[in-house]
Formats: structure tokens, C-alpha cells, sequence
């Protein structure tokens, strides 16, 4: 069973061409230190926190995956993993990947929604997915940036069972996916701040100390500042890109200001 509800965000991986360098970035960039990779599980490497708590992994890239562009994929939560993939393809959205056994640390599905989002989902067994959220160097929110809004709309609570909030914003087409009353993810319509290339994707966001010293860090080390910094009632966040150009957020939760925005 999962520990967390049914659809919530449990994991985060990312799938790179150089593992070494990728480790060398996060490692500097979060204060990750890494567990050693196995050759059975296809050197799969945990990162862990200062504190010693598993918060994501780094991946090499699989054969038959050159040319595939390096991402962030999050995972969400499932207690019936052969349930979820039926109602996948029941909503329009189509599997990657048939429901797989990782040995005893879970099952796994990795699918699409019908707007072309990539994500995983994870029923867990001894793993139980991320052992420290909200804190520095570990996951706290993710959003689904997509290019049609009305797909994504009605796939995702479909399948999981969000209630949808929509934000009182005319600047910005944002939902609030909540579970239990309490929100769990957001979707965003993509604009056209966003290169045409860009397809839809999860954004995957870490909590860092300092939002502009982590960006600093980023820039240092040969990623890319594609947004912000910009101050928000949920923190002081930028969006980055590491070297190898997969994308995700930074954000400094203390750094709160201006009032939360209303849902209806």
C-alpha cells in the first residue's frame, strides 16, 4: 500500500548521458551526496540529503535512448498500479511502458498524457519514495506545463481524482489539483514565453536556501536561467536548466511575499 494518497507525488528521476557529470551538478547545486549505483538495476543512483534522506535519483542513459532530451519525470502514488494503467488509457492517455516489477522496491508504469506529458507512477513496496519533502535540497511542488490545457484538464483528475481550483488570475491559465483538501500539484497552460520546441512536461521544483545565490550556482556550473527569479506568495523561485538541459525550478520557501491567490 501506499503511504501517500492516490496520486500525490512520491518520486523524481532524471535520465542523463553523462551520470558523472549530472552527479557533479546536483551534488554542488543541492549538497547531494549519492548512493553507489547497481549494475542489476542499471546503476540507478539515489541521492541523498546532507542528512542522509533519499530525495531523487540519477539515471544513465538506457540503450535506445540516445537522442532522448534529459528530463526530470515525477512520479505519483498508486496502491493498484494495474487499476491506474486502465484508466490511462480509458482517459486517452497511452503507456510507455507496461506495469513492471522493480524487484522488491515497487511496480512501475511510465505513460503520457493526451497533451503529450511524460510521467511515471510508482505503487511502492520497501521503497517508499521520497524520505524528506519541503526542505532544502528535497522535492516540494510540480506543475504540469501544457501546451492544451483542455486535454490535460480532463486527463489527469480523471485518472487520479483531483479536485481542480482554478487560480482568479487573467494573467495566468493556472489550476491547483488538490487531494484531501489539500493541494498536491498545479497545471499550467505553456505561453509564448516558452521556446516552440519546448513540448508539454512536468516542472519539477526543488527548495533551495537562497533562490539567487542556487541560480548563481546553476549559471556557474554551465546550466541555464530560462525565468526569474521572481518573488511569489510561495516563495522567491526561478526556472533553470542544468547542463545537460534538463529543466526544473529552485524556489526559497521562506522567502514568501504578496498574498496567496484566490481559487474558485
Amino acid at each position: 500500500m501506499s503511504a501517500r494518497p492516490e496520486g500525490a507525488p512520491v518520486w523524481a528521476d532524471a535520465m542523463f548521458p553523462d551520470l558523472e557529470a549530472a552527479k557533479s551538478f546536483y551534488a554542488e547545486l543541492f549538497g547531494w551526496t549519492y548512493d553507489e549505483g547497481s549494475a542489476e538495476f542499471g546503476n540507478y543512483t539515489q541521492a541523498r540529503t546532507p542528512d542522509g534522506k533519499h530525495v531523487a535519483a540519477l539515471v544513465p542513459q538506457m540503450p535506445g535512448a540516445e537522442g532522448v532530451h534529459p528530463a526530470w519525470n515525477l512520479y505519483l502514488a498508486t496502491a493498484d498500479i494495474a487499476s491506474v494503467a486502465e484508466r490511462i488509457k480509458d482517459a486517452g492517455g497511452s503507456l510507455m511502458m507496461d506495469p513492471m516489477q522493480v524487484a522488491s522496491f515497487g511496480t512501475m508504469i511510465t505513460a503520457q498524457d493526451p497533451a503529450g506529458v511524460v510521467f511515471s507512477v510508482w505503487q511502492p513496496d520497501t521503497h517508499q519514495g521520497f524520505e524528506k519533502v519541503n526542505e532544502p535540497g528535497a522535492f516540494c511542488w510540480a506543475e504540469v506545463n501544457t501546451r492544451n490545457a483542455a486535454r490535460t484538464d480532463s486527463f489527469f483528475p480523471a485518472v487520479f481524482g483531483y479536485d481542480v481550483k482554478k487560480m482568479e488570475d487573467d494573467q495566468v491559465d493556472f489550476n491547483v489539483w488538490e487531494l484531501n483538501g489539500e493541494p498536491t500539484m498545479g497545471r499550467m497552460l505553456m505561453t509564448d514565453d516558452f521556446p516552440p520546441h519546448v513540448p508539454s512536461y512536468v516542472n519539477v521544483y526543488f527548495v533551495v536556501e537562497d533562490c539567487d545565490a542556487a541560480v548563481s550556482t546553476v549559471q556557474r556550473l554551465g546550466g541555464k536561467l530560462h525565468f526569474g527569479p521572481f518573488d511569489t506568495p510561495f516563495g522567491r523561485f526561478a526556472a533553470v536548466g542544468d547542463p545537460q538541459g534538463a529543466a526544473f525550478s529552485v524556489i526559497d520557501v521562506t522567502a514568501a511575499k504578496g498574498e496567496m491567490p484566490k481559487t474558485s
